[in-house]
């Protein structure tokens, strides 16, 4: 081949390899771009604040010194024609807090409905009744035991009703026998519930460990229903067998 032929078509190997050079260059930094442009982060979507309404906290520890709660206490047992026989009325949709526990009614609702044999899921309790359900508690207090409790009780609802109990109507007559008011306290044990409070659990031990550790709690829509029922003229015809109790008819 001639040597000036030879010389144009090196030149030509080289412009066309440069031609591809610059291609792949710039192919390179096109895919650079794409993949940039395909990994980018998407913006996180701006937060949404969302409130929740806690439920109400009713605090014990306070009873002595916030005037409203004080207030709002002696109202609520005022319409069960009680006072020094609870230390608080609450509702199944608020929160209790008793030294440092805090206890939630609702909880304590639905361990005393399996207590009681019965499966209730909380939806279902809220679709039976719109209104959440009252608890009387008592806060329990080295020496007590649960005859005193529900015999303090008995006494203050019916103070009331300007009937005085007298302070041994609850023991046993001469006889042994018991009285009608024992038997009503008796009956009274099936229908309040001891809550530890520091367990989160049923118990039916009142021996006290550690301070503000136990409650009792009544359902006050049960417990305040037999009491309307009973004349105490006749309190000492009530007949209890150990379940089941008669009370004599109001005339």
């Amino acid at each position: 081949m001639p040597k000036k032929q030879s010389e144009q078509s090196r030149k030509v190997l080289i412009a066309a390899a440069a031609v591809v050079i610059v291609l792949l260059i710039a192919g390179g930094i096109w895919q650079l771009q794409t993949n940039k442009t395909e990994k980018a982060p998407v913006p996180a979507p701006e937060k949404v604040a969302v409130s929740v309404k806690n439920q109400p906290v009713i605090d014990y520890n306070q009873l002595d010194k916030d005037k409203a709660l004080g207030d709002m206490m002696t109202e609520r047992k005022a319409a069960y024609g009680v006072n020094k026989g609870l230390d608080m009325i609450v509702k199944s949709d608020e929160t209790v807090k008793i030294g440092d526990e805090t206890v939630n009614m609702g909880d304590v609702q639905r361990k005393i409905h399996a207590k009681e044999g019965g499966i209730v899921t909380q939806s279902l309790l809220l679709n039976a009744k719109k209104t959440a359900d009252a608890y009387g508690i008592y806060v329990v207090q080295p020496g007590d035991n649960i005859w005193n409790i529900h015999f303090k009780l008995l006494k203050d609802y019916f103070s009331h009703k300007s009937v005085k109990i007298a302070p041994m109507a609850d023991e046993p007559d001469p006889k042994g026998f018991s009285s009608g008011v024992g038997k009503l306290l008796k009956f009274s044990e099936n229908m309040a519930y001891i809550y530890n409070v520091k367990e989160r659990a049923l118990t039916s031990d009142l021996n006290i460990i550690q301070p503000l550790s136990k409650i009792v709690v009544y359902n006050m829509d049960k417990a305040f229903d037999l009491l309307e029922t009973i004349d105490y003229s006749k309190v000492h015809l009530i007949q209890f067998d150990g379940e089941n109790i008669w009370i004599p008819a109001q005339q």
